[in-house]
C-alpha cells in the first residue's frame, strides 16, 4: 500500500470493527501513559485521608479545633468538587482542540501543583490555606487527566480490544483511590512533604513522555465553546456540593446543618441553576453537555449503574477507614498514631480482588458482552454489604478479609465491562464529552457519598452516643456537669476523630483530667475507652450506611442488566454492534456477507404513518441511506428568526414541534458535512422531509493489481462508521469518490478471489486526497477425486502437492468417496502426487482465478502378503 507524500497520513484499520486502528505500538503507548496518569491523579485524591494527621500536625493546626473543620473537609473535598465541575469541559475542550493535548496539559498543571504542595513552608492558617488552593488547582490538573484518557484509549484501540484497555484503565482509576491509602500511611509518619512529592518524579516523566508519544487519533470538532453552558454548570454543581459538604456540619443546636440558611440555598439554589443548564443546553448549538446523548440508551444506564456504584465504593472506603482506625485496630492494641498505616494495608483485600478481577472481566466481556459481568458484580458487592452488615463490631479478621476480597472481585467485575459498554455507545466525535460525563457522575457520587454515608452515620451517633458517653464518662469519675457538656457536644467531632485515627477524650476532658483519679484519667485516654464507647452508636449508623449501598447496588444491577437488552434499532447502530459493524458492510460489498440488500434496504424512505400536525420530523441521512446521529436541525422563520432546533438521534431520526401554520426553512447541519436546506409550508397539517448531506472532500486513486475484466469496488466510511461513498475501479484501476465529508476517512478496496484491503486518508476540502491500495495475492483451491485402476473412488490416498522448487506446500487424504481438497494456495505450478502402494503424478498450473479440479488415477495396487 503507498500514498501520495504530499497528501496525508494512512493508517491500517481494523478489519473486524472497521475502525481506523492507528500503530499497533501506539496503543499500548497510549495505555500505559494513561494508566500511568489516572493512577497518579486517584492515589492523589485518597492520599490525603490517611496522612492528614500528620499534614495539620505539621502545619500547627488541630483539625477537630473549633472553626478547623472547614480546613479538614477541604482538604478532602476541594480535588474531588473542582474534577466533578470541570472534567466534562474538559472533555469538550478535547473534543475541539485534541484529546493529547488536553491530557498533557493537564500531566503538566497536575505535576506543578504536586510541586507547590511539596514545598509548603507557611505554618498555621496560611499553610492550610495554601494546601486547599493547590488541591484546588491539583484537581484541575486531574479533571484534564479523567476527561480526556478514556477518549484517548477509545480512539487508540479497536473495538474488540476496548473492554480490556478500559479494564487496565478503571484498575487504575479505583486501585489508585486505595493505593492511596498505604501510600499515606507509609510516608506520612516520615514527613508530611513527602505525601506530595511522590507525585513529582512520576509527573515530569509523564508530561514529557506524553508531549513527546500521544497523538490524536480521533475526530476534531472545531467550535465556539458554550460559555453560558459552563458557566451555569459550574456554579450549579458548585453550589450543590458545597451544600453537601456543610449539611454535615452541626449548625445552631443541630448536629447537622441541613437546616442551614447556607446549605438550604446552596442545595436548592444549585438545583435551580442546574435546571437552567439543561434549558440552555437545548437552545445552543454546540452544547455543552450533550444531553442528546442520552437518548442512548446504554450510554444512560451505563452511567446510572456507574453513579451508584460509585456511591456504595465510596460510602464502602469512609466507613472501613472509620472502623479500623477509630474502633478495630485500637481495640487489637494498636496506638492511635499507627491506626492510619495499619488501616491501609488491613484493606488491601479489596485492592487485590479488584486488581485481579477488573482487567479479567475486561478481556472476557470483548468476547462475552458485558451484561452478565456488570449485574453480577453488583449483587455480588450488594451480598457482601450486607454480610458487612452482619458482622460484630469487634470482628475476625478473615472473616472481614474475605468479604472485602469479594466486594473487591465484584467492583472488579463490573468497572471494566461498565466502562467499555458506556464508551463503546458513544459516536467517536462525542467520546471526549461523554468520557467527561462519566467521569462527573464518578466524582459527584465521591462527594455525594461523603454527605450521604457521613449523614447517616452522624445521625446514627447522635441517637444514642450522648447516652452512652456520659454514662460512661460518669462510671471513670468524671464529674457530671463536664460529663454532661461533654454528651451534648456535636458527634461530627467524634465520626472526624475516628475517621482521623484521633483519641478525642484527652482533647475533650481537658483540664477536667486533674480532676479525676490518675488511673482513670489513664483508662479514659487510653486505647479501649472510646473505641468502646462508639462501637454500639456506630454499629447503629454502619447499619444505615450498608443497608442504603445494598439498596444502590441492587438497582445498579438492574440498570447493567437492562443495559445489555437493547433494541434491535438501537443495537444495529451502536459502535459495538456484532451484526451490523463497518467490517460486516466491508465483507458483504466483497461478497462475502450477503451482499448489499441490507445497504439498499436502509436507502429507502421509510413510512412513518400521518405527522401530526405543528410538526417537522424526518430523518438525516449520508451517502447509501447510513444515518447521521451527530447532526442539528434548525427551523427558521420568514423574518430569519429561529423558531426550532432538534438534535438528530442515534437512528438519524428529528423533530420538531409546536410550530404554527406557515412556510418556514428547515436547515439540516452535521460535522464535517454540508449543510442542506428545505422550505416547508404548515397548513394544518405535519410535513416529513428527510435530508441527505454530502460532504465537499474528494479522494482518488487506484488498486492494484489490475485484471482484465474484473472491477474493484470500493467503500468509503467515515469515522463514525456510516458508508459515505462507493465507486467501482476503471479498466486502468483508478477511481474516484467526490462528496465525502471532512475528516479522516476508510477506503476499502475489494475483488473477488482477492483479500480485501484498508486505508485511513484525511479527507479536508482542498485537492483531492490521494490513494493507492495493493490487494494481497489471491488465494485458491484445489480439489478432485482419487480413482483406482478401474476408476473407482479411492478413500485413504495420500495427496502431496510440491511447488516449482520441490518443497512440499501441503498434504491430505482422500475422504470416504475418494475426494481430497487443499485450501489457501497461491497461484503457480504444483506437482500433485498420489499414493496408494503405488503413486500416481501430474502437474497442474494454477492462475489464481478461482478454484480448480483435478481427478487423479492410480495404478494397480499391489497384492497383499499373505
Amino acid at each position: 500500500m503507498h500514498v501520495a507524500p504530499a497528501q496525508s497520513t494512512v493508517r491500517e484499520a481494523d478489519p473486524i470493527a472497521g475502525e481506523a486502528e492507528p500503530d499497533p505500538r501506539y496503543k499500548w503507548i497510549a495505555l500505559s501513559n494513561t494508566t500511568l496518569g489516572l493512577l497518579m491523579a486517584t492515589i492523589n485524591s485518597s492520599i490525603v485521608l490517611i496522612a492528614l494527621p500528620d499534614i495539620f500536625r505539621g502545619i500547627g493546626i488541630d483539625p477537630l479545633g473549633p472553626g478547623n473543620t472547614s480546613y479538614l473537609l477541604w482538604m478532602i473535598m476541594g480535588f474531588l468538587v473542582v474534577t466533578a465541575v470541570l472534567v466534562v469541559g474538559f472533555g469538550r475542550l478535547g473534543d475541539m482542540y485534541g484529546r493529547a493535548k488536553m491530557y498533557n496539559l493537564g500531566f503538566a498543571v497536575f505535576t506543578v501543583s504536586s510541586i507547590f504542595l511539596a514545598i509548603t513552608w507557611q505554618h498555621g492558617d496560611a499553610a492550610a490555606i495554601w494546601l486547599i488552593v493547590w488541591r484546588v488547582v491539583q484537581g484541575v490538573g486531574g479533571a484534564f487527566l479523567m476527561a480526556n484518557s478514556s477518549a484517548i484509549l477509545t480512539d487508540a484501540f479497536p473495538v474488540r480490544q476496548r473492554g480490556m484497555a478500559l479494564g487496565i484503565s478503571g484498575v487504575a482509576a479505583i486501585a489508585g483511590s486505595f493505593l492511596g491509602l498505604v501510600i499515606g500511611g507509609l510516608l506520612g509518619p516520615v514527613n508530611w512533604h513527602l505525601v506530595f512529592l511522590v507525585s513529582v518524579p512520576f509527573g515530569v516523566f509523564g508530561t514529557i513522555w506524553a508531549y513527546i508519544k500521544l497523538r490524536d487519533t480521533g475526530i476534531r470538532k472545531r467550535a465556539k465553546m458554550d460559555w453560558w453552558g459552563n458557566a451555569t454548570f459550574a456554579v450549579g454543581l458548585i453550589a450543590v456540593l458545597v451544600g453537601i459538604t456543610y449539611g454535615i456540619q452541626p449548625y445552631g443546636g443541630h448536629t447537622m446543618g441541613w437546616t442551614s440558611p447556607l446549605v438550604l440555598s446552596c442545595v436548592i439554589g444549585g438545583v435551580v441553576v442546574l435546571i437552567a443548564f439543561g434549558v440552555i443546553e437545548t437552545k445552543v448549538a454546540v452544547p455543552l453537555f450533550e444531553l442528546s446523548l442520552f437518548r442512548n440508551r446504554p450510554f444512560t444506564l451505563g452511567n446510572i449503574a456507574n453513579l451508584l456504584a460509585s456511591l456504595g465504593r465510596g460510602g464502602l472506603q469512609f466507613m472501613l477507614i472509620i472502623w479500623l482506625q477509630g474502633i478495630w485496630l485500637p481495640q487489637h492494641g494498636y496506638s492511635f498514631e499507627q491506626t492510619p498505616l495499619w488501616a491501609g494495608i488491613y484493606m488491601l483485600p479489596l485492592t487485590i480482588g479488584f486488581l485481579v478481577a477488573a482487567p479479567l472481566s475486561g478481556v472476557l466481556s470483548d468476547r462475552l458482552g458485558t451484561r452478565w459481568f456488570t449485574s453480577g458484580g453488583m449483587v455480588v458487592s450488594a451480598a457482601t454489604f450486607l454480610l458487612l452488615e452482619m458482622l460484630p463490631v469487634d470482628f475476625d479478621y478473615w472473616a472481614f478479609a474475605a468479604l472485602l476480597l469479594v466486594n473487591g472481585i465484584g467492583m472488579g467485575l463490573f468497572a471494566s465491562p461498565n466502562r467499555a459498554e458506556i464508551m463503546n455507545s458513544l459516536p467517536a466525535g462525542s467520546r471526549g464529552a461523554g468520557a467527561g460525563m462519566t467521569a462527573t457522575f464518578q466524582n459527584s457520587a465521591m462527594v455525594l457519598s461523603i454527605g450521604l454515608f457521613f449523614s447517616l452515620m452522624i445521625a446514627g451517633l447522635a441517637t444514642n452516643l450522648p447516652g452512652v458517653m456520659e454514662s460512661g464518662l460518669l462510671q471513670h469519675g468524671v464529674p457530671a456537669a463536664d460529663a454532661s457538656r461533654i454528651a451534648d457536644l456535636p458527634p461530627v467531632g467524634v465520626l472526624f476523630a475516628a475517621f482521623l485515627g484521633y483519641n478525642p477524650i484527652q482533647q475533650l476532658l481537658g483540664g477536667v483530667l486533674g480532676q479525676i483519679p490518675a488511673d482513670q484519667a489513664s483508662f479514659l485516654t487510653g486505647r479501649s475507652f472510646f473505641p468502646n464507647l462508639i462501637s454500639q452508636p456506630f454499629s447503629d449508623g454502619l447499619a444505615a450506611a450498608f443497608l442504603f449501598a445494598v439498596i444502590a447496588c441492587l438497582v445498579a444491577a438492574v440498570a447493567s442488566f437492562l443495559t445489555g437488552r437493547r433494541p434491535v434499532a438501537e443495537a444495529r447502530h451502536s459502535q459495538d454492534a456484532p451484526r451490523e459493524t463497518v467490517g460486516a458492510e466491508l465483507a458483504a460489498v466483497a461478497g462475502e456477507a450477503g451482499g448489499l440488500s441490507e445497504l439498499v434496504d436502509e436507502s429507502q424512505p421509510r413510512s412513518r404513518g400521518p405527522v401530526p400536525a405543528g410538526e417537522v420530523v424526518g430523518r438525516v441521512l449520508a451517502a447509501y441511506g447510513t444515518e447521521i446521529d451527530d447532526g442539528v436541525v434548525v427551523v427558521t422563520a420568514g423574518d430569519g428568526s429561529q423558531v426550532g432546533r432538534a438534535l438528530v438521534g442515534p437512528d438519524g431520526s428529528y423533530s420538531l414541534r409546536g410550530l404554527v401554520p406557515g412556510t418556514y426553512t428547515v436547515v439540516a447541519t452535521a460535522p464535517g458535512f454540508q449543510a442542506d436546506a428545505a422550505a416547508v409550508t404548515l397548513n394544518g397539517t405535519g410535513v416529513e422531509r428527510d435530508f441527505s448531506l454530502q460532504g465537499g472532500g474528494a479522494v482518488q486513486g487506484v488498486v492494484r493489481p489490475v485484471l482484465a475484466g474484473l472491477a474493484a469496488t470500493v467503500l468509503a466510511t467515515d469515522a463514525a462508521g456510516r458508508v459515505v461513498g462507493r465507486a467501482e475501479t476503471a479498466p486502468d484501476g483508478s477511481f474516484a469518490l467526490a462528496g465525502l465529508p471532512s475528516g479522516e476517512t476508510t477506503l476499502t478496496a475489494s475483488l473477488p478471489g482477492r483479500r480485501p484491503r484498508a486505508a485511513t486518508v484525511r479527507v479536508g476540502l482542498g485537492a483531492p486526497a490521494v490513494v493507492e491500495l495493493e490487494l494481497a495475492d489471491a488465494l485458491t483451491r484445489l480439489g478432485g477425486v482419487v480413482t483406482g485402476p478401474n476408476g473407482t473412488p479411492l478413500p485413504g490416498a495420500t495427496v502431496t502437492l510440491t511447488d516449482a522448487h520441490g518443497d512440499v506446500v501441503a498434504a491430505t487424504v482422500s475422504g470416504p468417496q475418494g475426494e481430497y481438497c487443499v485450501e489457501g494456495l497461491h497461484p503457480g505450478s504444483y506437482t500433485v502426487t498420489a499414493s496408494f502402494g503405488g503413486p500416481t503424478a501430474q502437474r497442474v498450473d494454477l492462475a489464481g482465478d478461482g478454484p480448480a479440479h483435478l481427478d487423479l488415477r492410480l495404478g494397480a495396487t499391489p497384492a497383499t502378503a499373505g
